[in-house]
């Protein structure tokens, strides 16, 4: 039947992909099998009534069979056989193109070709295995924010397959089109972590052009480049490439960078110290020590270390403070000891 299907579509020059094909199948069969059972069918059973035969039709190609219309003579039964076959066939091309059609699609997404429906969500440009894997766990560690990992062509599949809250998108990641199929223009930020600082310029203009308003993160090598890519996008932040962890937190908490880069440069707005607390220090509470730095040097204290017991980073305020205990402190200058004493 398929042959002479196609035999038929070959006359016709028409050509029959796809879905069109099962669709051509059931036709045929229904037109031939309803002639052939008025022909041989008596009158009487009414099967091939236009109000009865379509029905018959259905629950018999189906192999469903509810047996409430039936053929009586020989050659109804013939045409019945017939129908079934013709329907078995049809169902058969049917799932076949089915399947091959979820497959298409599932294989179109695993080799990120697919364009995505997304917004206020994090696009990640670049793919370095277990460090990229590393940046998309913590990416995703505090909220349910989708991320679109885009790569270069050389990698050929989704390497995170598994991760259902991860899309993924494959091409040049300079061109307009992996911008598109990202859904760039619709993204809350975006982060550039590629194999060098020229790609990361490249990757951050395509980005900007894209979206100007986008959060925009980069990983350089030379944060020396830093005023270069600020032609690019003004507000753009940058992190050192060996620091991945600082590259998610900025993503997360647009600023962060910032503030690290202040804290950890020398003559900055605030810098990081320490300092022993002097014998007979009055305040005895963490909470108590943070207001009175904040109050009288307009520091801020980070971290208490104290008792034999292992640094610990903003504790609660009301941890205990012994005697000879160092603070870690934020402030424009040293505190000198002198000031701690009271002596001036």
């Amino acid at each position: 039947m398929p042959f002479l299907i196609a035999r038929l579509a070959r006359l016709l020059r028409v050509r029959l992909p796809g879905w069109r094909m099962p669709l051509a199948v059931a036709v045929f069969v229904f037109l031939t099998s309803w002639a052939a059972m008025a022909l041989v069918e008596p009158v009487e059973t009414g099967i091939a009534a236009p109000d009865t035969y379509w029905w018959y039709f259905v629950v018999t190609a189906a192999t469903v069979g509810y047996g409430d219309v039936f053929p009586a003579s020989l050659g109804g039964r013939i045409v019945g056989a017939y129908v079934i076959v013709g329907g078995i066939v049809t169902l058969t091309l049917l799932f076949t193109q089915l399947s091959a059609a979820l497959q298409s699609v599932r294989g179109k997404r695993l080799r990120g070709l697919v364009d995505l429906d997304l917004a206020d969500h994090v696009v990640l440009l670049g793919y370095t295995p277990g460090r990229t894997a590393r940046i998309v766990a913590e990416l995703t560690a505090e909220d349910s924010a989708q991320v679109v990992l885009c790569a270069w062509d050389d990698v050929p599949e989704d390497p995170m397959p598994e991760r259902v809250d991860v899309q993924f998108v494959r091409g040049d990641l300079t061109s307009a089109d992996v911008m598109a199929r990202a859904c760039v223009a619709r993204a809350r930020t975006a982060v550039v972590d590629v194999g060098d600082d020229n790609e990361a310029l490249a990757v951050a203009l395509a980005v900007t052009h894209a979206n100007r308003d986008v959060h925009l993160v980069v990983a350089l090598r030379d944060l020396g480049r830093l005023d270069t890519l600020r032609y690019v996008h003004p507000a753009v932040q940058a992190v050192q490439w060996h620091m991945p962890f600082l590259l998610t937190e900025e993503a997360n908490d647009p600023g962060i960078a910032q503030v690290y880069s202040d804290l950890m440069t020398s003559g900055g707005h605030g810098n990081t110290y320490s300092t022993r607390l002097p014998a007979g220090f009055p305040h005895r509470t963490f909470g108590d020590c943070q207001t009175w730095f904040g109050r009288t040097f307009g520091a801020t204290v980070l971290a208490l270390r104290g008792g034999g017991e292992p640094l610990v980073v903003s504790p609660a305020w009301d941890t205990p403070v012994p005697e000879g205990a160092t603070l870690y402190y934020v402030a424009g200058r040293r505190i000198e000891p002198a000031r701690l004493r009271g002596d001036r």
